[in-house]
């Protein structure tokens, strides 16, 4: 059904109102991987390309944006449309060709009518089709995290290399994790309260694999394990995280994924502080 509609509306005055079409459905699997941590997503569609926002307990939000230029193929409409959908379903369709030849690229083209019309995916690989019509869902209201860069009083641009290292061995028995970054050394510092005690892991502003650093006065925030452990998932992908802390302490990191035909996206996670310590604390 889907690809006699995608086939149709290719041959029809009226277009639909998305289109999109990738030679390989590897990096858009692989970025919506990075963010489902959640099955209820909300897709943005612009002239910009596609974001895909998941959230949790409006205190946690990812982020995963696919530029339009990744696309071979992207038409688009009407700017500011926006629809829900469950993720497990979309990864579920975008998976269905599971093959370990390297050599086979599997291709993907998606279209979208509008409001209450399903999500239209067909999926092609070595001359075989495969057709999917995902429901699409009224779209939840996603959480403004308002992160202004003028608000933003520190910010650090890490080799994702060095942060792997931090993130993989973080003491899972602890219920909160302590980012603090300062002008004054430590400068990075990744601190868990487990059950084994306190684990400092630091990265001095001059290590190899801090390749910016910029702050502006003294933050230690805590937040809660279980909203940062989803981000593992996007950090195990990327060549470079940029964090940054604004004044009210939230936190975003930043994920820059290499794709293999060496196009770049990003996948974004935005935190709230379970706690804003002083800088005397």
């Amino acid at each position: 059904m889907a690809a006699r509609l995608l086939r149709e509306s290719q041959e029809d005055d009226e277009k639909p109102l998305f289109s999109a079409k990738l030679e390989s459905v590897k990096a858009l699997h692989t970025l919506l991987k990075a963010i489902h941590f959640k099955d209820s997503a909300t897709c943005f569609l612009s002239s910009d390309g596609l974001k895909v926002t998941v959230e949790d307990a409006k205190c946690l939000q990812a982020n995963a944006f696919i530029q339009a230029s990744i696309f071979e193929d992207f038409t688009f409409d009407d700017e500011g449309t926006t629809f829900g959908i469950n993720l497990s379903a979309l990864l579920e369709c975008l998976s269905m060709f599971s093959t370990k030849d390297s050599t086979q690229r599997t291709a993907v083209r998606m279209a979208y009518n509008g409001y209450g019309s399903p999500l239209m995916i067909l999926i092609e690989e070595s001359g075989v089709l495969i057709d999917c019509s995902i429901r699409t869902e009224e779209p939840i209201e996603t959480l403004d995290f308002d992160f202004c860069s003028a608000n933003v009083v520190n910010k650090a641009i890490v080799k994702a290399e060095g942060l792997r290292e931090i993130f993989f061995e973080l003491d899972g028995t602890s219920s909160v994790v302590e980012i603090m970054i300062s002008p004054d050394a430590p400068y990075f510092r990744v601190t868990t309260f487990g059950i084994v005690g306190l684990i400092h892991f630091e990265i001095p502003k001059d290590s190899d694999m801090m390749e910016s650093f910029d702050s502006q006065q003294t933050q230690a925030n805590r937040f809660k394990f279980a909203l940062i452990k989803p981000s593992i998932k996007a950090l195990a992908l990327a060549s470079k995280v940029s964090i940054r802390m604004d004044t009210r302490g939230f936190l975003s990191m930043q994920y820059l994924i290499q794709n293999e035909d060496g196009s770049v996206c990003f996948v974004e996670y935005l935190c709230v502080p379970d706690m804003v310590l002083s800088e005397e604390e």
